[in-house]
Formats: C-alpha cells, sequence, structure tokens
C-alpha cells in the first residue's frame, strides 16, 4: 500500500505500543484545539476583561489556530531530518512550556502568547503521528494506524468542549493547562521506546520555512476575513495578495535550493495534489456541518445548547470510529474506493439533514447524522495513504503536514463564506416581513395572532437559511469526487 523503507533496519517495537504511542500524542494535542472554546467566559471573568472586548478575547483560539496552521510544514521538515519521534518530543516540550505560560498569565497578552508557543508544539503530534504509522509499523497495518491516528485527533477536538467544561466545574480554568504536563510526561517516554533514524548530510531550508510560514500566516488571516465574500473590505485581498506573493517567492527560492523545504516533485505529482484538494473541499463541507448543526437547534428549533451540543455528538462521534473503519479497508480495497464511498455518505448526510421539519425527532435525526460523520471518518486515512504515496519516505512528516494544513485551510475559508453568505441571504429573506407593531383598535388576540404570524415566518426563513447551508456543503462534498477521478490514472508527474 505505501512505500516505506525508513526504519526497517532497525528492530521494531511491537505494533501496539507504536500505535498507543502515536494515537495519545494526537488525542491529548488535539484536545486543546477545541478545550478553550467552553471556558471563554471563565478567562475573561479571571482576566477581568469586560464583555465589549470579546473581539480581542477571540484571539484565544485564532492565535492557535494560526500557529498551529503556520509552523507544520516547518516542524514536518524538521522531524524528516532529525528524526520522527524525537522531534515528536521536542515538540510535547514545546507544547508543555506553552501550557505552563498559558496557566500562568495574568493579562490576555500574555495568555495569546503562550498559546502562540503551545500551537507551535502541538504542529508536530498530528503529521508527525501519520508519518510514524507508516515507518514504524508492518506494511498491512500501516491502513490502520493512519486510521488510529486521524480516529484519535478527531476524538481529542470532539471531546475539547466536554472535557473544558468538566475541567472548569470541578477546578479553576488554569488546571485544564496544568494538566497537560502529565499528559506529555506520560508520552515523551514511550516516543524514546520508537527508533529513531536522521538523515545525514542534509540541512533544514530554514528561509523556505520562514517564507512558508509568512505565506500561510497571510493565507489564513486573508481566508478568515467575512469581508473576502461581502467585498466589504479591502483587508482580506491584500493579505490575500501578500500570501500569493509570498508563494511565488517561496517556490522561486525552493526552485533554486539544494534541500528545498518543500519538495518540488510533490507539486507535479498528480496523486498529491488532488490529495490536498480533496482535503480542501471536505475541510469546508465540515465546518459548515460543524457550525450549522448546533446554531439550527439553538434558533428556529427552540432547543437549548446542551441540546444542540448533543446533536452534534451524533455526528462527531461516528468521525473517529469512521476513522479507524477507513484505516482498515485502506489494505483491502485500496484509496479511492474508500473515498468515495465516505464523500458519498457525506454528501447524503448532509443532503438528508437539509430536509429536517422543525419538529425533527428520531430516528432519522440520528441516522442522517451519523451517516456524515461517518463519512468524515472514512475519508481520512485514504487521503493522508494518497498523498503518501506520492512522496519519497524522507519526506513523509512533511507531506502528512501539508495535508493536515489543507484541511484546515479549508475550514477557515469556509467558516468565513458561511458568515458573510448567512447574513447576506437571512437579509434578504426576511427583508419584505414587517413588524408585528401594535395597531390602534386591535384587540390583543389579533395583535398575538400577528406576532405569532411573524415569528412562524422568521423560523421558516431561517430554516431555509440553514437547509441551504446544509445542502451547499453536501455539493462541496460531491464537487470533492472531482479531484479524486483526476487521481484516477496511474499516479504521474506533470
Amino acid at each position: 500500500m505505501l512505500h516505506s523503507e525508513t526504519l526497517r533496519s532497525y528492530r521494531q517495537p511491537p505494533t501496539w505500543l507504536v500505535l498507543t504511542i502515536i494515537g495519545l500524542g494526537a488525542f491529548f494535542t488535539a484536545l486543546d484545539q477545541t478545550v478553550v472554546v467552553t471556558v471563554l467566559p471563565a478567562v475573561m471573568l479571571d482576566l477581568r476583561i469586560p464583555i465589549g472586548e470579546l473581539d480581542r478575547v477571540s484571539w484565544v483560539v485564532t492565535a492557535y489556530l494560526l500557529g498551529y496552521t503556520a509552523f507544520m510544514p516547518l516542524f514536518g521538515r524538521l522531524a524528516d531530518v532529525y528524526g520522527l519521534p524525537r522531534l515528536y518530543i521536542v515538540g510535547l516540550v514545546i507544547f508543555a512550556v506553552g501550557s505552563v505560560l498559558v496557566a500562568l498569565s495574568r493579562s490576555l497578552e500574555e495568555l495569546v502568547g503562550a498559546r502562540v508557543i503551545q500551537a507551535i508544539g502541538g504542529s508536530a503530534a498530528v503529521p508527525i503521528g501519520f508519518a510514524l504509522a507508516v515507518s514504524a509499523v508492518p506494511r498491512e497495518r500501516q491502513g490502520l494506524a493512519l486510521g488510529i491516528v486521524g480516529g484519535a485527533a478527531e476524538a481529542g477536538s470532539m471531546l475539547g468542549p466536554a472535557y473544558g467544561g468538566a475541567i472548569v466545574e470541578l477546578a479553576n480554568w488554569r488546571w485544564l493547562f496544568w494538566l497537560n504536563l502529565p499528559q506529555a510526561l506520560l508520552v515523551a517516554p514511550l516516543l524514546l521506546l520508537l527508533p529513531n533514524r536522521r538523515q545525514t548530510g542534509v540541512r533544514v531550508d530554514y528561509l523556505g520555512g520562514a517564507l512558508a510560514l509568512a505565506m500561510l500566516l497571510a493565507l489564513s488571516l486573508g481566508l478568515s476575513q467575512e469581508g473576502l465574500f461581502t467585498l466589504g473590505s479591502g483587508l482580506p485581498f491584500g493579505l490575500l495578495g501578500l500570501g500569493l506573493a509570498t508563494a511565488v517567492a517561496l517556490v522561486f527560492w525552493e526552485r533554486r535550493t539544494h534541500q528545498p523545504l518543500l519538495l518540488p516533485l510533490l507539486f507535479r505529482t498528480v496523486n498529491f495534489l488532488t490529495a490536498n484538494l480533496t482535503q480542501l473541499l471536505v475541510g469546508v463541507a465540515l465546518v459548515i456541518a460543524l457550525v450549522t448543526v448546533p446554531l439550527m437547534a439553538n434558533t428556529v428549533m427552540g432547543k437549548d445548547p446542551f441540546t444542540g451540543a448533543l446533536w452534534l455528538l451524533r455526528m462527531t462521534c461516528a468521525i473517529p470510529v469512521g476513522a479507524v473503519i477507513g484505516g482498515l479497508l485502506l489494505s483491502r480495497v485500496g484509496n479511492r474506493p474508500v473515498i468515495a464511498v465516505g464523500l458519498l455518505l457525506i454528501a447524503l448526510g448532509l443532503y438528508l439533514v437539509s430536509g429536517w421539519p422543525l419538529d425533527v425527532g428520531e430516528p432519522e435525526l440520528t441516522l442522517h447524522l451519523v451517516v456524515a460523520g461517518l463519512g468524515f471518518g472514512l475519508v481520512i486515512a485514504p487521503i493522508m495513504a494518497q498523498a503518501l504515496n506520492a512522496a519519497p519516505p524522507e519526506y513523509h512528516a512533511t507531506a502528512s503536514s501539508m495535508v493536515v494544513v489543507a484541511r484546515l485551510m479549508g475550514m477557515t475559508l469556509g467558516l468565513a463564506a458561511l458568515a458573510a453568505y448567512g447574513i447576506g441571504h437571512f437579509q434578504s429573506l426576511t427583508g419584505g416581513l414587517l413588524l408585528p407593531l401594535p395597531v390602534a383598535g386591535e384587540s390583543p388576540a389579533e395583535t398575538a395572532a400577528r406576532v405569532a404570524a411573524y415569528t412562524a415566518e422568521l423560523q421558516n426563513a431561517g430554516l431555509d437559511l440553514f437547509h441551504r447551508f446544509f445542502r451547499i456543503a453536501a455539493v462541496v462534498a460531491l464537487l470533492a469526487v472531482v479531484p479524486l477521478l483526476l487521481g484516477l490514472r496511474r499516479d504521474r508527474h506533470l
């Protein structure tokens, strides 16, 4: 399935031990991507940040995502050169140091800076974990290993908000980050059991890393702006222009340097390019589903936040299960059939959700969300396998980091598009509705009837909007099949 000659001259530890180590590392670091969401109110209260500065507090989340995305390719390349387990340990140490600094933060600025340090360390876990999955386990178990890494990372992201809420209920929010220390101390010694191979005579392209860092920061910030779609500001276009200019400089440099950070060969390889494009589109569909399910439940359907979270949990719980199933199927049927089935399940599940009435109930509610969740999980391992098949073993961590970045970029783009399209379309749907203001001589019953009719119209408009979101996400999932078809040919270089 995957070509891998690295580490074969070393005695291999038991497969179960390798899978446990990389699974735990991916799970623990993924928790911190989402754990902060539920504790922001406690953070604001503790640091005495007024509600009017909520936009500044959002940087606690944004800074982590930006650092996580931007540093991933450089960390991946460092791991390829100096050894996967050793750089994994370095990443965990940086992550632990960042966690301590977060726990000790006395101001918002300190907290945001510490979250960036955390993100730099956390960016090592998933790409290095995927690379270890194809270099430190037997060939016949590589698909399962990819599924476990992807499933563990998804489980960590899924449980992050619940984990954060539970810790805040039991103790201070700072304990969320103090608890990262024993987690790192658990995983780091286990990584020493894995064989480490350093490439001799190879140097890291630090200038290329700096250019890639600047490019990803500019692109991520540009794609996250609503103005990109509303045309209400020139900022996103300026940021994207800066990102593209940096990308041109990066390509120019990488084509001329002897040992590039990003192997130019990868960008002339059909399977690698199509894997990244498919992953980007999956990211767009995923973020639409993640945002819209609880939002629809909590607004037009009148459910409380806990119920909305339980609805979403039906889908997110199915993602790790689908990831493991996809990994198991990988060695039996190959990459593309599993990806195709996963994309079709995503499209089917989200299309079914787009037909929900206001009083949707069981079993439709659970069945439709589980179908979509299984689809999102199924594609994780085969997309990564397709990309790693196209990369030489000495670039596996770098290649896997780029696939993860593609998904994060898709989620960033999808979220900005969702916000921009949603506001504009809801205004167009409700623009003709008249407020049910009191009318002289009207009886209370007549006023109540007009208010009820107005409320029903708003509900229907909101429901129509959310249905459109799900249909758009389903179409995006189907569009992701197109790059898959482009890669049906035997892999070749453009």
